[in-house]
This record gives structure tokens, sequence and C-alpha cells, in this order.
């Protein structure tokens, strides 16, 4: 069964647990119904629609649940689609909790999201004062718990950046890791494409007149809207930091290739004095200068003596070697 709890609530309490093949009678103004639907089958949503006037479209979102954050109206209801995420290894997991609002009925369809809404319910209904607002201040509950859900994904990612960081500062990263810092950066991106229509639809909450929102508590969906353009602006900064990462270890690789490059040509130059002296004197001539020289043999491996120590202490000095 996909039903995970359905209740009617009166004066912010849970007054009794409710049927989908009924809906409960209320009366009082403050009665309302909040049910939670966790990946329903088609029928058990079309009881819901029947009892409760979902919109035929707001259903079919619901079952599809293939959408992004948006918010629909449909005569006296709202239909809110918001986006849960978390995080699995480097790969940011994504699900859908669609909800449908109406002036005594609160409703949640969840599909893939790891994050279940009991811990919620009952933080709510400790404070029965707060669930006396009703269903608005349910929504702005629900919306506030799925966006909070997002830091723990971002602070995972930034300790996995600083010590990547270190790495890349300490050791030259290898392939895996470069392949890594491109995955998080596309997972970021994807991140970003959920984030930006999260914050037009809290916009939307907070600036347009919309039924089941009374105007004391567009306040707190502002505070939902803080949260999601935190989230964005850290989000925006891992993808740097992650660049800077790739752009550091790209230029330590090089200062490194470049001083192996100059120790080898300096050493290169160096064996060139010899080579270049003894290619001459390997010159099979018969009449050659110097050649009976007494002591031309060990003056020549004086001059190449001399000479290679002058290059390498020169070369030293220029911190070639």
């Amino acid at each position: 069964m996909s039903v995970v709890t359905a209740y009617l609530y009166r004066q912010g309490k849970p007054v009794e647990p409710v049927s989908l093949d009924n809906a409960p009678v209320f009366t009082s103004p403050s009665d309302f119904v909040w049910i939670g639907l966790f990946e329903p089958s088609d029928a058990e949503l079309r009881a819901v629609q029947q009892h409760y006037g979902l919109h035929p479209l707001a259903v079919e979102d619901a079952l599809m649940a293939h959408q992004l954050p948006k918010v629909d109206v449909y005569g006296d209801q709202l239909f809110v689609v918001a986006r849960t995420a978390h995080l699995e290894g480097d790969k940011i997991l994504y699900g859908e909790t669609a909800i449908f609002v109406g002036q005594h009925h609160i409703i949640t369809v969840r599909h893939g999201s790891a994050r279940a809404h009991t811990q919620l319910r009952a933080q709510l209904e400790a404070a029965p004062s707060l669930l006396n607002h009703g269903v608005d201040y349910v929504l702005h509950a629900i919306l506030d718990f799925i966006v909070d859900g997002y830091l723990p994904i971002v602070e995972t990612i930034e300790e996995n950046v600083l010590e990547m960081e270190h790495r890349a500062l300490d050791n030259f990263l290898d392939r895996a890791e470069i392949m890594r810092i491109f995955g998080l950066r596309r997972e970021l991106m994807r991140f970003r494409r959920v984030l930006e229509p999260m914050s037009e639809m809290c916009t939307k909450l907070i600036h347009l007149e919309l039924p089941c929102l009374d105007a004391e508590v567009r306040p707190y969906f502002q505070d939902v809207l803080d949260h999601v353009r935190r989230v964005a602006m850290r989000v925006e900064s891992l993808r740097d930091v992650l660049t800077s990462v790739f752009e550091v270890s790209h230029l330590l690789e090089s200062q490194r290739q470049g001083a192996i490059t100059r120790q080898l040509a300096a050493w290169a130059a160096i064996l060139a004095v010899p080579t270049a002296i003894a290619g001459i004197y390997g010159m099979n001539f018969r009449h050659m200068p110097e050649l009976g020289t007494r002591y031309g043999y060990f003056v020549v491996l004086g001059v190449i003596a001399i000479s290679c120590m002058g290059l390498y202490i020169r070369f030293k000095r220029a911190k070639w070697l």
C-alpha cells in the first residue's frame, strides 16, 4: 500500500485516520486532511482525485513524475511540484514531490525521495499552534524540509573538493581524479538546473495572489527562497573551486614538466662539450694538428672537465639543475 499516513487535523491536532475511499466531514474552517502517498498506483490516486476534486491534469503530472518545480492554479486549488535530491557517492539522485493543496486538504505524492515526511509530521504535530495555521503552513514546512535536504549534498561535495584541493597541491592528480572533477562539475550543473525553477516557484508563492495561501504565511516562503538562493550560491562557488583545482593541477604539472625539460636541456648542453671534442678527434685523418703533442690527451681532458664544470655551475645558478 502506498499510503504512508492519512489523518484529519482539527485545531492543529490529529483527530482520526482517514481512508482513501471517502472524504471526512469537516466541521470547522481549520479542519484539514493531510495525506501522504509514496509512489501510488493509478487507481489509488484516482480514488483521491474523486473524493477531493483534484484536477485531472495535476493528477496526470503527479503520476508521470517528470516535472520541473512549478506552481499551477486549478480553480480554488494549488498544485505544487518540488524536486528532492540526495547524494550517493559522487552522484546526485533526484526525486519528485507533488503537492495538492485545497482549503481542507494537502496531499503529497512522493516519487524516488529518500526522505520520508514522518519526522516532519512528528515535529509539526508537537506544535499544534503552528499546524492550526492550516494547509498553507504545512505546504511551507514541506518545501522547507525538501530544501533543507539540499544542504548536506553541498556540504559533502565541499569536503570532497577540499580533499582534492589538498591532494592537487601536494601531489599531481591522476586521470581518475581529473575525471572525478569533471563528473562533479557535471552534477553541480544539473543541480543548478533544479535550483533555478525552485527559486522561481518560491517567488511565485511569495508575490502572487494564490488560493489557499494567507498573506501571513508569505514571509515563511521568503525564508525557503533564501535557503534556495544560499544553496545556489554555494553550488556556483563549488563549480569555480573545482575549475580552479583542475587549473592548479594543470599548472603544477606544466611547471614540473618545464623543470624536467630544463634539466634535460642542461645535461644535454653539458654532455655536448665532450661529445663535440671527442667527435673532432675521432675523425681518422692522417694529418691532424696536435696528434703528436705529448700531453695533448691530458690537455683535452682538462678542457673538457673545465668546460663541463663551468656549464654545470652556470646552470646551477640559473636553477636549471
